[in-house]
């Protein structure tokens, strides 16, 4: 068995990225920018919105965080998201989610211009993806199949199975495996029989959110087994979806929460935002 190391990983990609940028700014004088919008008070969302802040530093973004008050109305936000479509030092918006329920958030994200998309949320930057021509990719399912590139893990003709369809991670997930040729089943809380659909996977992906969700008894020997969720156990301890210490014994690779998904998107974003800036760039060179 091999844990995926997701932190490992993603720093390598930054320093990547940290160099791509720095020829980016050489070339075309000016760098990637990415803005990030944050309303209320959210403690994990705080803590994220650090996160992004930083890892555009790390790589020579520049970077803007929008910190509103928790009673922020709609068209306060719109008129704002308005003004960065406009803003020429950004390449990317970011709406943090989740957002106070006086907010309609499918309105805002609607409203974020799909060049500026760099979370892939949008219904055009969907609609490229599931045709296969995405110019964005959605982040947390883009990192998942980076980890997979870099560990040498290759879908093509596997049988892959994702729990889970929300529209972040699960959907877009089985469009991407689909894409590497892989042979893909969602399985959902209407699904019959989730375990034997789980017991034949090669590549398994969860992203239901509910802790230690995935049992030894549900996975085959010799798999591959993506845990992308973020839960706290009856302790209150950090821990995904998967009940770590009983599957990774008959796991081939598998990736550990945290430092497994979770330092991946953030990096994703890193790379949309750096590959807007590029189109924008050609944009205006042609």
């Amino acid at each position: 068995m091999q844990i995926i190391d997701g932190k490992l990983t993603s720093l390598a990609i930054r320093g990547e990225l940290r160099k791509e940028t720095d020829d980016f700014r050489a070339t075309y004088g000016f760098a990637p920018g990415l803005a990030v919008i944050i309303v209320g008070e959210d403690p994990a969302s705080q803590v994220y919105v650090r996160n992004k802040a930083r890892a555009c530093e790390e790589v020579g973004f520049y970077s803007e965080v929008h910190r509103l008050p928790e009673n922020t109305k709609q068209d306060e936000l719109l008129s704002l998201i308005d003004r960065l479509n406009a803003d020429e030092k950004i390449h990317g918006i970011l709406v943090q989610l989740p957002l106070p329920k006086q907010l309609d958030e499918t309105e805002l994200l609607l409203r974020i211009h799909p060049n500026k998309d760099v979370d892939a949320f949008h219904p055009y930057n969907v609609g490229k993806l599931t045709i296969g021509n995405p110019t964005f990719l959605p982040c947390t399912p883009a990192g998942i199949m980076e980890l997979l590139r870099r560990y040498g893990i290759d879908p093509d003709g596997k049988r892959c199975v994702v729990v889970g369809r929300s529209n972040i991670v699960g959907k877009p997930m089985a469009l991407l495996l689909m894409a590497a040729n892989g042979t893909v089943t969602v399985c959902h809380r209407h699904t019959a029989n989730t375990e034997a659909l789980t017991h034949e996977a090669d590549i398994l992906v969860s992203a239901v959110g509910r802790a230690h969700f995935l049992t030894a008894d549900m996975v085959k020997e010799g798999a591959v087994v993506i845990d992308v969720g973020m839960n706290r156990d009856e302790n209150g301890k950090l821990c995904g979806d998967v009940d770590f210490d009983t599957v990774a014994p008959k796991c081939s690779y598998i990736t550990p929460v945290p430092g497994g998904v979770g330092p991946m998107t953030i990096t994703m974003l890193l790379q949309n935002t750096l590959k807007s800036a590029k189109l924008k760039a050609q944009n205006q060179k042609n």
